[in-house]
């Protein structure tokens, strides 16, 4: 089936009244565009990112728009003047597919090499590569598919310690990408910890795609730097520590990390753009952190702490 898809500018002032009038005239299913909107939802979630991407920050430059969808039939295209005619106004129309909206975002996932050792599947696909371990994500459920730079790096660098007996914590784990590379690369358990909530199920989900139980791998959902209790709940002596976060995390994380810490254990922190890189280099060293390696691709840089 297709579909019209009808848009009209607008200011942020009258959207609000626009839609009411759309809704008056039995337009259902309107969605708004709008710039203020998407920079008020920057702010109010800073926590989960330092970088915003040029062209998505340009997408939205300027723009108040109302959308809306019709039947490209009979009807449809008489609701549309109908509704063009009310309103005295211009309406642009493209012609939309009725697509399997809730799939087809799957085409847009490979298997993935990452380092030298691992090889990142969506589940829903098979692949093989001699001599990589395969590692089995849903990536459409939380953060970390393993196709960004950042974590990217961190797999990199937790290839060169991870190993049989030793104990991880993923510190902003959010699809658990991180604490299954660790076990699936020798480590013995993995403790996670988000701010999301919905991160720990998603993250155990993923975790039984690869033959992982509970018994190694669980998760917690709470705000690391506000909660104490949370801190104590996570524990202590970890051979790896890995925060994939933020520089606005990662700054205040380095004043308390090292308690999570077993003697010559190992933080690992990326995540971080290459304008924040001297604060946090600063914050690390304030917690009492030598910095060991650095590594960077594009923009993004990795810690190896110690």
């Amino acid at each position: 089936m297709r579909w019209i898809e009808a848009a009209i500018q607008s200011t942020a002032g009258e959207i609000d009244a626009l839609c009411e009038r759309l809704e008056d005239l039995g337009i259902e299913g309107i969605s708004i565009e709008d710039e203020t909107d998407f920079h008020t939802f920057l702010e109010e979630n800073r926590q989960y990112w330092d970088y915003v991407d040029e062209s998505l920050s340009q997408k939205y430059a300027g723009v108040s728009r109302v959308k809306f969808y019709l039947a490209d039939d009979a009807d449809g295209r008489e609701t549309l003047e109908r509704v063009r005619r009310a309103l005295g106004r211009e309406i642009e129309t493209a012609a939309v597919e009725d697509e399997d909206w809730e799939n087809n975002w799957k085409q847009y996932y490979e298997p993935i090499p990452v380092g030298q050792r691992l090889l990142v599947v969506p589940e829903w696909q098979s692949a093989v590569s001699p001599g990589r371990t395969v590692l089995r994500l849903d990536p459409g459920i939380a953060f970390g598919t393993g196709s960004h730079p950042t974590t990217k790096l961190t797999l990199a660098e937790l290839e060169t310690v991870a190993g049989p007996g030793k104990r991880a914590l993923d510190l902003g784990c959010g699809s658990g990408i991180l604490g299954i590379a660790a076990l699936l690369l020798g480590c013995e358990s993995v403790v996670g910890c988000d701010i999301d909530p919905k991160s720990p199920e998603a993250a155990a989900r993923n975790a039984a795609l690869n033959g992982i139980g509970e018994e190694r791998y669980r998760a917690y959902a709470g705000d690391l730097l506000a909660d104490e209790s949370l801190r104590r709940r996570l524990g202590t002596g970890y051979d790896i520590v890995l925060a994939n976060i933020v520089a606005d995390v990662i700054i205040p994380l380095s004043g308390f990390a090292r308690r999570f810490l077993a003697e010559n254990g190992v933080f690992i922190c990326s995540g971080i753009i290459d304008d924040r890189c001297a604060e946090v280099e600063a914050a690390l060293r304030r917690g009492g952190f030598a910095l060991l390696r650095h590594t960077r691709e594009e923009e993004w840089n990795c810690y190896v702490c110690k």
